[in-house]
């Protein structure tokens, strides 16, 4: 089922979130409604408190973005990408690292916002699986920035947060006008 994406100003946007204390099936049935809202809105990230939902939950699917490559290393051996894909981060740790690059990001919660962020290049992962299982893992490119945004998320920050002084000037009337739109439609179904 596709699940609605909050926009900006939503307050589950700025909430530390909870960890996931057990996965379930009605986690697991959360998780297979953010993939469809994510494939249906062409992202390739979603967290779960832009779907309302203030629990340590992410997704990420790099695949499919030639422009924009990813890498992955498993136990300091590099891995497909794409096999390692779809991704599902459940209670997320990371620890960014490499050189900071500066990139374009997006997100579903800001439609057609865009702005450049720098971010360290690759990030360590540790989170639980679907299943409940342990993985840890190194991404690069793409997936680094990804993930790094995601978690942002389930931290309450955001990636205009992330922006330099004059990036964030750049999109800044267009923020405004989200977050009074945002604000009028929370009013309007009160």
């Amino acid at each position: 089922m596709v699940l609605p994406i909050v926009p900006y100003g939503t307050p589950v946007l700025r909430k530390k979130c909870a960890p996931v204390t057990a996965v379930t099936d009605d986690l697991r049935r959360l998780i297979a409604d953010m993939f469809e809202t994510m494939a249906s809105a062409d992202g390739v990230g979603l967290a779960a408190p832009q779907v309302g939902h203030a629990i340590q939950l992410a997704l990420v699917d790099v695949r499919d973005i030639p422009d924009r490559p990813s890498q992955v290393w498993i136990d300091g051996r590099e891995a497909d990408v794409d096999a390692f894909m779809p991704l599902v981060l459940v209670n997320p740790r990371i620890q960014p690292s490499g050189k900071a690059a500066r990139a374009g990001e997006g997100c579903l919660s800001f439609p057609d916002i865009y702005g450049d962020v720098v971010r360290p290049a690759e990030v360590e992962v540790v989170a639980l699986n679907e299943r409940g299982e342990e993985c840890r893992f190194k991404g690069g490119g793409l997936l680094s920035r990804a993930i790094q945004h995601e978690v942002d998320h389930l931290n309450g920050v955001l990636f205009i947060d992330r922006m330099e002084s004059g990036e964030l000037a750049r999109v800044r009337a267009d923020v405004e006008a989200l977050l009074a739109r945002t604000k009028a439609a929370m009013a309007k179904s009160r």
